[in-house]
């Protein structure tokens, strides 16, 4: 690689490659660009501007343009320890904001779960402050006069005693809408 300074304009630019041809201040042969030869131009260049470059030849014995800057753009001063540095940063802002959206979307997660599990108990539960609507005195006189065979609604039901009866003792039974404890108010046991 030579040492000194060449001076020429752009002739052609594919900027969606980026490369292109520059022709040369002393009318010689076409030369080859690449932007990395611009690294560390302002901009990116377009065709009409003068470039400042070195020439290299490569394997090929292709003439190309390396450490080119663009004449009246300022060059950008990175440090090769400034790239590095500027890089982690923007990673380590990449991460951060990555454990955030996770850790919101973890939270969110358990909130719902939160939510379902809190209306199942609250549903399947009957309220405490309910009074049992029988003392056990008639809890015992009507466990003797009925036993569970599989009835589960009021229609089914031949008195309040019964419908009591199977409220208290028998699973699966669908009595007491309300949740009061009192089972079938419209037609058996209405206080």
């Amino acid at each position: 690689m030579t040492s000194n300074l060449q001076k020429g304009k752009i002739k052609q630019w594919n900027d969606e490659k980026g490369f292109g041809f520059i022709s040369p201040e002393g009318g010689e042969k076409d030369v080859f660009i690449h932007i990395s030869a611009l690294k560390q131009a302002g901009r990116r260049p377009i065709v009409g501007d003068v470039i400042f470059y070195q020439i290299q030849t490569d394997n090929d014995g292709r003439i190309r343009a390396v450490n080119a800057g663009i004449e009246g753009v300022k060059n950008l001063q990175y440090k090769e320890s400034d790239r590095k540095i500027d890089h982690r940063k923007r990673i380590g802002k990449s991460r951060n904001s990555s454990w955030i959206s996770k850790g919101l979307a973890f939270s969110l997660i358990v909130l719902f779960v939160m939510f379902l599990f809190g209306n199942f108990f609250t549903q399947s539960r009957t309220p405490n402050n309910s009074t049992p609507f029988t003392d056990h005195k008639t809890e015992e006189k009507i466990s003797e006069n009925f036993s569970c065979n599989g009835k589960v609604y009021c229609s089914e039901m031949s008195s309040c005693e019964e419908a009591q009866f199977y409220l208290l003792n028998c699973p699966g039974t669908k009595m007491d809408g309300d949740g009061d404890g009192i089972p079938c108010e419209s037609q058996w046991c209405d206080r």
